[in-house]
């Protein structure tokens, strides 16, 4: 049979609202999230999930169970199946399939949500519970240490940290010294490497020397995973010592990509408040906790994840990064931005607070209060304004080369957006910085195939009959290194008056005279930028716009060379022409052999 341990520490690994999430479209609810039922028809949503704790019912029909028993009777998984599809989802190793072998009673255990854990008194040390428990002894130790330190307490009280708040985040106290855990736990490993306080990240294995306290000298602050169960440590250095802060490493228990320091204990806060603040610090949460902005989290010494973004918008449409206004700030406010994007949904508000100089969240509630701070997050910027204000700020939009790198940049980002009211208002805002209309900005950045519906796509019809002079210019759109193979006397015909000949003049003069370093960069964009306040604006915007050279069939080679060649024919049916036109009693006779030689080409 499969481990009851294993079933339990899959169980607090995935989170039953992602995974039916994955299959029903639901919807917030207060601390639930409701949906129609999957298990009968029926108009009202009646089907709910509580994500604190993992488990759904349906009042309609009065299915219930957790997220094994989900995939069980919503996928027809059978019971191995389903645990095997969470396992891969929580990057969990599954026992081998030799050592699987399932009784009813294993699998009516992990149905029902009640999985404790099992085996040996062994594999209980390693199991989720058995570290879990090793943790939460940990935590009580520096909980105690704290009381016993002068220097610890000074320092909280110099921050401003009073008794209470203390306590309700739990801070300890890691004391000097290299084996102080030894005091609470008998069996602490001398040189073990594979002891469950070693993977804990409690303690840790030095090869070939005595393991040693992860922790030393630092105020200790316990990271909660959504059970509100301790996973995690975040030591601050007492001594000045480096790191400053230093947290746990990515345990079995502690993923720091998924973790959020203070979401278990915000989740009220944030459903009466209607927004989330995300902050970077462990002080600039227990601070701004402390004075009254408790729908604050922060990131765990690692940049925000999709995850992180995820886990934001289910518990609230209004989330509000703090970050402080320093060079750093806003690279790390961009760093979040572009991890946002994927995540987006219409009707969600991301927004960017930059604290004044030389503030940070901490700091500030401190001089300035609650309301002071309220007021700031009011002002903070929405995700589109920091989106074009930062991508306008890397560009100089006074000149075309500087409006098409705009529009080069803003692409792959609105590409990753699939909110699709959003995703519109912002090639809306990019287009009108660029200078261009927003259909054509549209086909530049082939966004077609992607929300197509979010996106007015002019209606295209390829001509009947493509010129060469329309196919050139449309081959040097998409290549304008094609414009050194290009044969000038091709372009020499008579005086017709064409203005797809005069264009394609005027764009190869244009291409010629680029510097190389210009030429790197030069894309349909950046031309099509040169020529917005040009006579020919209009006409190759239309070329443009039925330009197929980037379809699967098209072979760019073959068609210059025929281009050129149907040019040599334009050439040569004109000069035919042209010599025709005159008496051939007055044609001489270099014209009488050249007429002769056209006539046999």
């Amino acid at each position: 049979m499969i481990e009851q341990s294993f079933i339990q520490e899959l169980l607090d690994r995935v989170d039953i609202v992602d995974v039916i999430g994955r299959h029903l479209q639901l919807k917030k609810a207060g601390a639930n999230f409701t949906a129609c039922c999957p298990f009968h028809n029926e108009k009202t949503p009646s089907f709910t999930v509580n994500s604190s704790r993992q488990f759904y019912h349906c009042f309609g029909c009065g299915k219930h169970g957790n997220v094994i028993s989900f995939l069980i009777e919503h996928n027809g998984f059978s019971f191995v199946e389903a645990v095997e599809n969470l396992s891969a989802l929580a990057g969990m190793q599954m026992p081998s399939r030799e050592n699987v072998h399932l009784n009813s009673s294993g699998s009516d255990k992990a149905l029902s949500g009640k999985a404790r854990g099992g085996g040996t008194q062994s594999e209980a040390s390693f199991s989720s519970s058995g570290l879990y428990e090793r943790m939460e002894q940990a935590a009580k130790f520096y909980r105690a240490q704290l009381k016993q330190s002068e220097p610890a307490i000074t320092y909280l009280k110099s921050r401003g940290v009073s008794g209470q708040t203390a306590l309700r985040f739990g801070v300890g106290y890691a004391p000097p010294g290299w084996q102080n855990l030894s005091e609470v736990f008998t069996d602490y490993p001398a040189d073990d490497p594979d002891h469950p306080l070693v993977q804990t990240g409690l303690v840790v294995a030095h090869d070939g020397k005595k393991n040693y306290d992860r922790f030393r000298h630092r105020i200790m602050f316990p990271i909660l995973n959504r059970k509100k169960k301790i996973v995690g440590f975040g030591g601050r250095a007492l001594d000045g010592g480096e790191p400053k802060y230093l947290n746990s490493p990515e345990t079995p228990l502690f993923i720091k990509g998924r973790e959020l320091y203070n979401l278990a204990s915000a989740g009220p806060a944030i459903r009466k408040s209607g927004r989330l603040v995300v902050v970077e610090g462990y002080m600039d949460v227990v601070m701004l906790v402390q004075n009254g902005i408790e729908y604050v989290v922060a990131t765990l010494g690692t940049a925000t994840t999709a995850m992180h973004i995820q886990q934001f918008l289910r518990h609230t449409d209004e989330v509000i990064f703090c970050f402080d206004g320093d060079a750093a700030g806003i690279k790390a406010a961009w760093r979040a931005l572009e991890t946002s994007l994927s995540q987006l949904k219409d009707g969600k508000d991301i927004r960017f607070l930059f604290l004044p100089d030389k503030e940070d969240p901490d700091s500030y509630i401190r001089k300035h209060g609650q309301i002071a701070f309220e007021k700031l997050l009011e002002k903070a910027q929405p995700l589109s304004v920091l989106f074009c204000n930062e991508l306008s700020s890397r560009v100089n939009l006074g000149t075309s080369e500087g409006r098409a790198r705009l529009i080069q940049q803003a692409g792959p980002l609105l590409a990753q957006i699939n909110a699709p009211v959003l995703r519109f208002m912002l090639m809306k805002r990019i287009s009108e910085l660029a200078g261009v209309d927003q259909g054509q900005l549209a086909i530049f950045l082939k966004t077609g195939g992607k929300n197509q519906s979010s996106v007015s796509r002019p209606e295209v019809s390829r001509p009947l009959s493509v010129t060469p002079y329309r196919r050139l210019i449309q081959i040097l759109l998409h290549a304008p290194d094609y414009v050194n193979r290009l044969d000038m006397t091709v372009l020499a015909t008579n005086n017709e008056k064409n203005t797809e000949k005069e264009l394609l003049i005027t764009l190869v003069n244009f291409l010629k005279n680029l510097s190389r370093s210009s030429e790197e960069e030069l894309n349909a964009v950046a031309i099509m930028l040169h020529f917005d306040q040009t006579p020919h604006r209009a006409l190759l915007e239309e070329i443009a716009r039925d330009a197929y050279v980037k379809d699967e069939n098209w072979n760019i080679d073959a068609e210059f060379v025929g281009g050129v060649e149907r040019l040599r024919e334009v050439q040569r049916k004109s000069r035919m022409g042209e010599l025709h036109s005159k008496p051939l009693a007055s044609l001489t006779p270099e014209e009488k052999n050249e007429l002769r030689q056209l006539m046999l080409s």
